[in-house]
């Protein structure tokens, strides 16, 4: 988690996926990726691969999903363990760090999927 928190800071930018701009789905491909492990692009994408996690399960590294803009996934960020989850949000223009308990967050959230090297 340490490549993602060091991406805080980083500017949102639609289709992104380099520390020159990220959007949500773009941070996880590009974590992901520096430690060896390929995921789909889109948040819809990812919400379909790994295993499902319970959200008193999570672990560092664990993808958390949201309903933002429809009924879907259509957020993603990546759990840092405990109530904190690391993502890139449009709202706020960079790359931050958040509270899964927050309002906003608690009313939107979807769920978790884990991620491993089989799932490429």
């Amino acid at each position: 988690m340490d490549l993602a928190l060091s991406l805080r800071g980083a500017p949102y930018r639609t289709g992104g996926a380099s520390p020159a701009g990220f959007d949500c789905s773009g941070l996880v491909a590009y974590v992901f990726a520096r430690n060896g492990v390929t995921v789909p692009r889109t948040v819809a994408e990812q919400y379909r691969i790994g295993r499902h996690v319970r959200r008193s399960e999570l672990e560092p590294g664990d993808l958390v999903f949201f309903r933002t803009v429809s009924s879907g996934a259509s957020h993603v960020g990546i759990s840092i363990g405990g109530d904190d989850f690391v993502h890139a949000p449009s709202g706020s223009g960079e790359v931050r760090v958040e509270h899964l308990t927050s309002t906003y967050w608690s009313r939107r959230y979807l769920g978790a999927r884990r991620i491993d090297e089989s799932a490429n």
